[in-house]
């Protein structure tokens, strides 16, 4: 909901860290080493010791600072390109794939109740459900915008969403913080998740309506 205003925020935050970046170090080394630390965050997630749960959020937080700093590093020198977005992206959505399921087999290997056990997955596998449909629509749209023609879509600028990056990495922070209250956490997010499907289906669809009648610059917001 707010990671368009945040990314001026985030960029202003950042950019003066990147002079205490050595040369060396470029881009892809912050995002090769921000996932390294979003996969151990998952495995402290896992551990049956609930002190690792400390250093599951340590870790969390870590992969958020080094996936922000990479970005600025990038831009300020001058070093962005296709692929490292690509890769950077892609660890992101595998680290956030991960991360519930990572927390909720962490509270079954402690001893979650059998009789919570069914209702904790099936808030998991609803939330990753909502994931995958999600991505479906921001893909679809990006693939349909790279191959439009001048009397096709033209430009769909998409209203932000419920539940956004700045929100995730929220609720993501809760769960490793708080894995007692994943299943509250879940259907919450879930449900935010799908708020925002339904809201930008009705919207593409209302712009799609609207090319037939007009075709153009269509424009959702």
């Amino acid at each position: 909901m707010f990671d368009i205003q945040l990314r001026k925020v985030k960029d202003r935050t950042f950019r003066p860290a990147v002079q205490f970046v050595p040369e060396v170090v470029t881009p892809g080394h912050l995002t090769f080493a921000a996932f390294i630390a979003g996969l151990g965050a998952c495995m402290c997630a896992m551990a049956t010791d609930p002190r690792m749960s400390t250093w599951a959020v340590y870790l969390w937080l870590i992969n958020r600072i080094l996936d922000c700093l990479d970005g600025a590093v990038a831009r300020t020198r001058n070093q962005t390109s296709d692929a490292g977005g690509f890769l950077d992206l892609l660890s992101d959505f595998i680290v956030y794939s991960l991360m519930p399921i990572s927390v909720a087999c962490g509270e079954t290997r402690r001893g979650l109740a059998p009789e919570n056990m069914s209702s904790l997955w099936l808030s998991i596998s609803l939330l990753e459900a909502t994931f995958h449909i999600n991505n479906f629509i921001l893909f679809y749209l990006a693939a349909l915008s790279s191959q439009k023609t001048n009397d096709e879509l033209t430009a769909v600028t998409m209203k932000p969403a419920l539940v956004e990056g700045f929100e995730s990495g929220i609720f993501f922070t809760l769960m490793l913080a708080f894995p007692s209250l994943l299943h509250y956490l879940t259907w919450t997010m879930a449900a935010g998740v799908c708020i925002g499907i339904a809201s930008r289906t009705w919207l593409i669809l209302d712009a799609f309506a609207a090319m037939k009648i007009q075709p153009g610059h269509i424009k959702v917001c």
